[in-house]
């Protein structure tokens, strides 16, 4: 994969919808070559946060990719260097997932017949990467959840953009997909790739994040590495549970795993 280093930060960010403010002073900087993840109970605006960072949703403060302001950026540059993955797609059936992950090609393209008719290098290693080369010929509404969720995190990659947004990328997964999924966002930020992923699973934000961002109703309650911000003050304080360390069943992947079954 090509990966261009780029941070991307936010200073005071705030997004309203229906005239509630959702999301309010929000400061974020995930630096490139890191796995920045975002926690916090349901409604504490996760997601949001991450469609505000994608451009999806209209902001108030400052949203920067390196040193330029997303709202400035046209929207095909954008495109190239943001890639978002979301929780769910609006994709409907006769669609291969060749064709789909081609689209993650859209904006190098000068037309949409260029575009069809692509079969550019970044495309095969996309789909090499997430293992789903197999299912190259399969329409969309043939796959599993899991799988519709690796041909979507493909498509992403063969934007070759610097910085990727996933949103809940391990929700369906067994528990054997989720950590070959999480150890390729690990590999993706080694090769120098920002990326930002919310998580609901605090024990995958310990083990796979570099740093972490709590949120509770729309604030940012703590921001740090993941284990300074995954503590027991942090989860009692937002969670209202008590945290008990080395509690859970642990899973990790077979030495001899990783190339021998799909993702």
């Amino acid at each position: 994969m090509t990966a261009v280093g780029s941070s991307l930060s936010a200073h005071h960010v705030n997004v309203e919808r229906s005239g509630r403010r959702i999301i309010e002073a929000f400061d974020l900087c995930a630096a490139a070559g890191h796995v920045t993840a975002f926690a916090g109970p349901n409604g504490a605006g996760k997601s949001t946060a991450l469609k505000a960072l994608a451009g999806l949703l209209p902001y108030s403060g400052s949203i920067r990719i390196g040193a330029r302001e997303l709202r400035r950026l046209p929207l095909r540059e954008r495109a190239r260097t943001l890639a978002y993955v979301p929780q769910q797609s609006l994709l409907q059936g006769g669609i291969t997932t060749r064709d789909v992950v081609s689209q993650g090609r859209y904006s190098h393209q000068a037309s949409w017949s260029v575009w069809r008719g692509s079969l550019h290098g970044a495309v095969e290693r996309a789909m090499l990467a997430t293992q789903v080369m197999g299912l190259a010929a399969r329409r969309w509404d043939e796959l599993s959840g899991g799988e519709q969720r690796r041909v979507l995190l493909a498509r992403a990659l063969a934007t070759e953009a610097p910085v990727v947004l996933l949103d809940e990328p391990t929700a369906s997964l067994d528990v054997a997909h989720a950590l070959r999924f999480l150890e390729l966002l690990r590999q993706l930020a080694g090769a120098g790739q920002t990326i930002v992923v919310v998580l609901h699973d605090l024990q995958q934000v310990r083990r796979y994040a570099d740093r972490a961002v709590l949120l509770d109703r729309g604030h940012i309650v703590a921001s740090g590495t993941s284990a300074e911000v995954i503590a027991p003050e942090r989860i009692r304080q937002v969670y209202g549970v008590e945290l008990e360390e080395n509690a859970a069943l642990g899973y990790r992947l077979l030495a001899s795993d990783s190339s021998e079954r799909p993702l």
